[in-house]
């Protein structure tokens, strides 16, 4: 039996065969030293370390996991010795002077709030009294900053919910991948490899990845497919999803170009207990040297 569906039962086990979700895990000295015994010991590539800016500031929806990742990435970050950890929640980060300091950044869960799946709107209008036409341009300058950062070489790793950063703008799903449509309730997901053979899926070693998390539905830029896609699921497969046609496969992890930056998007950062399977930060770690420019591999993008 392979050796992340033995983890995966044992999970099972613990919270039931039935289980929707899976509870917080506590930021405790055991469980840093777990994920301390966990993670990449050396990073596939040999590079100068990079300074890498993680975003970690939500407006909409709490995932629990965003402190427990902020530590993951620490541990990973002075393990590896690939890179440094630099946590914000501070929308100045934005500012053009403050992102040419970093070589990638990675939106840690930060979800914006509904109707407008703006952040950058969002935490201007917390911060500020200027009429809500004035607050819309400026966010829009920070989208605009943002962007041109990627497209002049900047990385951006996505974790699962920030695929929300600026749903309702195409440019950005365009940028991104994709946005988010919905997901249906937390179950048990099976990812494949679309390609067992490309560097960016080494670390799951052909058996793909099976763990419990939302399975992601997603709309706009994504249609287009214009990424590399990494991980698929197949929706056949999957529980209590909307009463709409869907693509047999789904895909939840994919690279892709932005002008001269990179992009790599996950959608399996939902539940800490993911990273119980070290297979997965060793796949963080790759994608996090993919969007640094440090592991060159084919991101050539698909089409429908």
């Amino acid at each position: 039996m392979k050796k992340n569906t033995l983890i995966l039962l044992s999970v099972l086990f613990v919270f039931g065969a039935k289980a929707q979700s899976l509870e917080p895990v506590k930021i405790t000295k055991d469980w840093l030293s777990k994920i301390e015994s966990l993670a990449p010991a050396k990073a596939k590539v040999d590079a100068p370390k990079r300074k890498i800016l993680v975003f970690s500031q939500h407006t909409g929806f709490y995932h629990w996991c965003i402190p427990n990742n902020d530590e993951v990435l620490k541990i990973m970050a002075k393990k590896s010795g690939a890179f440094d950890v630099f946590i914000s929640h501070d929308l100045d980060s934005f500012e053009k002077k403050n992102l040419k300091q970093y070589d990638a950044v990675i939106f840690n869960n930060c979800n914006p709030s509904g109707p407008k799946r703006d952040l950058f709107y969002d935490l201007m209008d917390q911060r500020s009294s200027l009429a809500e036409a004035e607050i819309e341009a400026k966010a829009k300058v920070y989208q605009q900053n943002f962007m041109d950062y990627i497209a002049k070489g900047g990385g951006l790793f996505i974790m699962h919910g920030a695929i929300t950063v600026q749903n309702n703008s195409m440019e950005f799903s365009r940028m991104t991948g994709g946005s988010f449509d919905y997901h249906p309730k937390q179950q048990e997901i099976h990812l494949k490899e679309v390609d067992k053979n490309h560097p960016l899926v080494a670390a799951f070693h052909g058996d793909g990845f099976t763990h419990i998390d939302e399975p992601y539905f997603f709309k706009n830029a994504y249609s287009e497919l214009n990424f590399k896609p990494l991980l698929y699921m197949e929706s056949k497969e999957i529980e209590s999803k909307r009463d709409q046609a869907h693509d047999d496969i789904v895909y939840l992890a994919w690279i892709k170009r932005h002008g001269k930056g990179r992009v790599f998007y996950s959608s399996m950062s939902h539940n800490i207990q993911s990273l119980d399977q070290p297979e997965l930060m060793e796949f963080f770690l790759d994608g996090i040297q993919y969007v640094t420019g440090d592991l060159d591999c084919d991101d050539s993008p698909m089409s429908k």
